[in-house]
């Protein structure tokens, strides 16, 4: 893509890592229009915080509503040319959708359906969030995207895995390119508060118990925020294109190939905290996955994706921004 000359539609740039990405694309040039409701899932002051400083740059422009509402993109049509959509704003958290249900259906899947709508009228690529969430209770390791992934564990990821289904048939009727992303547990700056590594600082700072569940014997392989933008980043230019009977459709996990066990984890925040945790071990969740593990080979292949950030430096990279955001010498 030539950057001066296009429009990029970033749902969700007030969310973590909707915000990430349309940070790097302004830096490259890129016109921005995000799209962001804002809601209270978490502290919608963090959202307004990261929204303020995509507003400094002159390339950025903002709608705050929900695209459960058709309107929201339909009035879209006098604008400027939008020449590529980055799909992220979406109900987020898998223990989230245990005791509110209906707002998954909305936000996940409606709201999906107007994006398909929007793109397939104007035949614009797609580049949505989907989530490793969607491999449930398999057994194999590591997760590739050529596993079978039909047991869903939480309604969270049977939305993602909706998605996925959805993205599959526009691009096989109306020839959409679509490319789905498997996130696998991202985290660094800026991050949801809702995710173990904000809650376990927040807590560890609080000398508050930490509550950690399976009694620690959970992995996850944590993918450092930097690493997540420059792939999608790379798949910008990276578009599918139709392959005899097969549409222009793709998936990729987006992972460090390294999963990381929890208490492991625990130990880095310590020591970067200069602070002992108080632990309290319990069984694990309802919707919960002892471990997650990406095969990369796919983004390894198409666009020769490395992950550059340990686990170590991005924790001590994460504690370095808690600290300053929340002032703490």
């Amino acid at each position: 893509m030539d950057e001066r000359n296009n429009i990029v539609m970033v749902t969700g740039c007030a969310g973590f890592i909707g915000y990430h990405v349309a940070k790097r694309l302004l830096t490259e040039g890129y016109r921005v229009l995000g799209i962001d409701q804002i809601n209270d899932y978490y502290d919608p002051i963090l959202k307004r915080a990261r929204l303020r400083m995509l507003k400094e740059s002159a390339n950025f422009s903002f709608i705050e509503d929900a695209l459960e509402s058709r309107e929201v993109l339909d009035n879209l049509s006098t604008q400027e040319s939008i020449t590529m959509v980055l799909h992220f704003a979406a109900q987020a958290g898998v223990r989230y959708s245990l005791t509110n249900p209906y707002v998954y259906g909305k936000s996940n899947l409606e709201a999906f359906i107007h994006i398909l709508e929007y793109c397939k009228v104007r035949q614009i690529p797609l580049l949505y969030a989907s989530s490793s969430s969607v491999y449930g209770g398999n057994q194999k390791q590591p997760f590739s995207e050529q596993d079978r992934v039909e047991t869903p564990i939480s309604l969270y990821a049977a939305t993602k895995r909706a998605n996925e289904l959805m993205a599959y048939t526009y691009s096989h009727l109306y020839q959409l390119p679509t490319i789905g992303l498997r996130f696998f547990t991202v985290y660094g700056p800026w991050g949801r508060p809702d995710m173990a590594i904000y809650k376990f600082t927040d807590a560890i700072m609080k000398q508050q118990p930490i509550e950690i569940y399976n009694h620690g014997k959970m992995k996850r392989d944590f993918t450092y925020i930097d690493d997540i933008v420059e792939a999608i980043s790379r798949l910008m230019n990276k578009i599918p294109s139709s392959q005899g009977s097969h549409p222009p459709y793709k998936l990729y996990n987006i992972g460090s190939h390294k999963p990381v066990e929890l208490l492991y984890l625990i130990e880095l925040l310590e020591n970067e905290l200069n602070q002992k945790a108080v632990k309290t071990f319990l069984p694990i969740q309802s919707g919960d996955v002892p471990e997650t593990f990406a095969d990369i080979t796919e983004l390894e292949n198409d666009i020769n994706y490395k992950p550059q950030v340990s686990i170590e430096e991005g924790i001590k990279r994460f504690v370095a921004w808690y600290k300053d955001y929340y002032k703490i010498t």
